[in-house]
């Protein structure tokens, strides 16, 4: 199980949480005019990377809030957390 580092509420264990998938994903602007690739594009298509992934998490058993997570998907490590509006990290794996 992971221990999730909470930007409000410290650690916790890995169930008080959700993820909410990769974190640089950005909803097309005006839908209205978006044509189907890049709905697609937006709704289905994910990198899935092995190694270094942003993801986006959900505290949804503690203060509610959602955060973004650096993690390497190999060894479940946390490299870095970080608010949602806050810069994403540059981490020496992504050289």
């Amino acid at each position: 199980m992971l221990l999730i580092e909470c930007p409000w509420c410290g650690p916790r264990a890995e169930n008080e949480f959700r993820c909410g998938g990769e974190s640089p994903i950005v909803r097309p602007t005006d839908p209205a005019t978006t044509d189907d690739e890049a709905w697609a594009q937006y709704m289905f298509y994910r990198d899935n990377a092995k190694g270094l992934g942003f993801e986006r998490w959900h505290h949804r058993f503690g203060c509610g809030l959602w955060f973004n997570i650096a993690r390497d998907t190999v060894s479940h490590r946390v490299l870095a957390v970080y608010g949602m509006t806050d810069p994403r990290p540059a981490l020496e794996s992504e050289a």
